[in-house]
């Protein structure tokens, strides 16, 4: 069995459920509704993503302000060649979990400083060292990333190329950018080379004049709390239509309002999706009949979820820094998902050391955390059009062009970034068991490099 280490669940539990309701909304009737979270809307409706993002990231009510320690620190790395094997292994992060009541530990956390020594070794593998190096992180969490990349360099790398190097972390909590400066600070001679700057990552006016030097992003378990907006259709042919929340009439719970796609960033991501992708199945018998013939034989509501957060977050970060490489590490896949629609989020709130997971998002009052599983195809496609070579062939309706992507990507599975560019030896087990390798199926890695071969 493989496992999942947000919440240190077993990732193949078998699926749950998710009911679909028989009821037919029209345009201004609501779908779901809680009693919860009113203080996140205001007098007049706001789409999911504002939600989204007052929920997780509200200075006095959301989810990370409300939880400073949702993000687990340990004290010391974990000795895997101590221990025997996979059995020994769980009983050794149950016990740290219980020790720390945090909700979860990262991966770079888990596996300190092996996992960030791998993520070094693939920016010193393919950096161009001729200019000193820039690295941004965003989302920086304890700093402990940042340490152990800071750490790997300076033991690895040429004297000059530590010794001339910057590290920015782009943070948007002011106690996580406090903690990180305090783990950074370990090592004094880092101190000098790195800085934190508390805002938002997405916000194009914290960035200043465009970065016209190649520069390294790193984003780890930023993806999947970014927000996403909502779409709904009533059935196969029905038009898309927006998501809203709006508070009801009596004040005490949110619902859904639906409304005609006008939004930019939600309808640029369905031009994203759609640019290359025919949904007519091709060759069968179902091809030959109207869709509208399907749709009154099985009317099926459709809501999907849409990265809208990650879309404004790579336009900003492409307009800022457009010689940028960048490195995401995230979730492809989440277990047992219990709000519905495609890219669906899990909505979990973590009380007395046991997880508790909401069907839908509306119950998300501060004490909950939203996170999304990462489509890395629709990422890659997100990282093209933010470069502007995809927005160029959408926009001038060319999806013949010869002309040559901006970007070379390439996504790996966890076990595959790390064999190719970590020392996989240090973080197995007696018996051969190792974790690294073998528990994170659903992460993935997604790196990002320009190139100049665009004609």
């Amino acid at each position: 069995m493989a496992y999942t280490y947000r919440y240190s669940r077993p990732l193949l539990h078998s699926a749950t459920i998710l009911h679909r309701l028989n009821t037919v909304i029209s345009c201004r009737q609501f779908r779901f509704s809680a009693f919860f979270s009113t203080k996140f809307v205001g007098d007049d409706p706001v789409l999911v993503r504002d939600f989204i993002h007052s929920a997780l990231y509200h200075p006095d009510h959301g989810y990370f302000s409300q939880s400073p320690r949702s993000v687990g620190v340990l004290d010391r790395s974990i000795n895997f060649h101590k221990l025997q094997g996979r059995k020994a292994y769980m009983s050794h992060l149950e016990k740290i979990y219980k020790q720390n009541d945090v909700s979860w530990f990262t991966p770079v956390e888990l596996f300190k400083p092996w996992y960030a020594h791998g993520i070094a070794e693939a920016i010193l593998r393919t950096t161009n060292l001729s200019f000193p190096l820039k690295i941004y992180e965003i989302g920086g969490g304890s700093g402990t990333c940042a340490k152990g990349i800071m750490d790997y360099i300076m033991l690895n790398a040429p004297t000059r190329v530590y010794n001339s190097m910057s590290y920015t972390s782009v943070e948007i909590s002011s106690s996580l950018a406090k903690k990180q400066l305090e783990t950074v600070g370990e090592v004094s001679s880092h101190l000098s080379k790195f800085k934190v700057e508390c805002r938002d990552a997405a916000d194009h006016s914290g960035w200043g004049d465009a970065e016209q030097q190649p520069c390294w992003v790193i984003m780890l378990e930023v993806l999947d709390n970014l927000p996403h907006d909502l779409i709904y259709s009533e059935n196969q042919v029905s038009p898309w239509m927006e998501v809203w929340v709006e508070k009801q009439q009596d004040r005490s719970k949110l619902s859904e309002l639906y409304k005609p796609m006008q939004d930019r960033l939600i309808k640029s991501c369905l031009d994203i999706l759609n640019v290359d992708k025919d949904f007519r199945p091709q060759g069968t018998w179902e091809a030959s009949l109207p869709s509208n013939v399907w749709a009154k034989i099985f009317p099926k509501p459709r809501r999907s979820w849409l990265p809208t957060g990650c879309l404004k977050l790579l336009e900003t970060l492409h307009g800022a820094l457009p010689k940028m490489s960048m490195i995401a590490a995230d979730f492809s896949y989440l277990p047992d998902v219990k709000v519905p629609g495609e890219r669906a989020p899990l909505v979990s709130t973590k009380i007395d050391g046991s997880s508790s997971d909401h069907s839908t998002y509306l119950d998300a009052k501060g004490d909950a955390d939203i996170f999304f599983p990462t489509d890395f195809w629709l990422l890659e496609r997100i990282d093209h059009y933010g470069s502007g070579w995809l927005k160029s062939r959408i926009e001038n309706f060319d999806r013949s062009s010869k002309q040559g992507k901006k970007r070379r990507t390439i996504t790996l599975d966890t076990s595959e970034f790390m064999e190719e560019f970590g020392l996989p030896t240090k973080t197995k087990t007696k018996d051969g068991y190792n974790p690294l390798l073998d528990d994170f199926i659903n992460t993935k890695f997604y790196l990002s490099v320009p190139t100049h071969n665009t004609k």
